[in-house]
């Protein structure tokens, strides 16, 4: 296994990836769940949770998360992210639930994702990539 240069690892974290969010629960094991997220090379994190789901709750109390992506097939390839919240705010649907339905489900099932379901109580975290873990089974 090899790890990945910064920018194999940057460019495998901005592809739509279903992540597996980790995040510190105090007197449990971490909480870890899937989640949609959205990446840009060089960028920040970009996650959307309903403002009182346990993830929200805990998020804020730690003011940090981890994010980790792989492949389920071989070669296996794995990249991890981890740091601070920068930012926490009210989801716009046009700037970010929208964007994220689309990157995950195509522009049409995207739209219809939104407009069929979503009724904006959504918050935004964004995320500053301090760490970084990665490998590459294929290399």
């Amino acid at each position: 296994m090899a790890k990945m240069s910064v920018e194999q690892r940057e460019a495998y974290l901005a592809k739509p990836h279903v992540g597996m969010l980790g995040v510190e629960d105090p007197g449990r094991g971490p909480l870890t769940v899937p989640i949609w997220y959205a990446y840009e090379p060089g960028g920040d994190l970009l996650i959307l949770t309903h403002p009182k789901s346990r993830k929200a709750t805990l998020i804020d109390q730690a003011g940090r998360f981890s994010m980790g992506v792989q492949t389920e097939s071989l070669p296996y390839k794995y990249v991890m992210v981890e740091g601070p919240v920068i930012e926490r705010r009210e989801c716009d649907i046009e700037q970010d639930a929208r964007p994220m339905a689309h990157r995950y489900l195509g522009k049409s099932m995207g739209d219809d994702y939104i407009d069929d379901g979503s009724d904006g109580s959504s918050v935004v975290y964004i995320m500053r990539p301090e760490r970084w873990y990665s490998g590459d089974y294929g290399a």
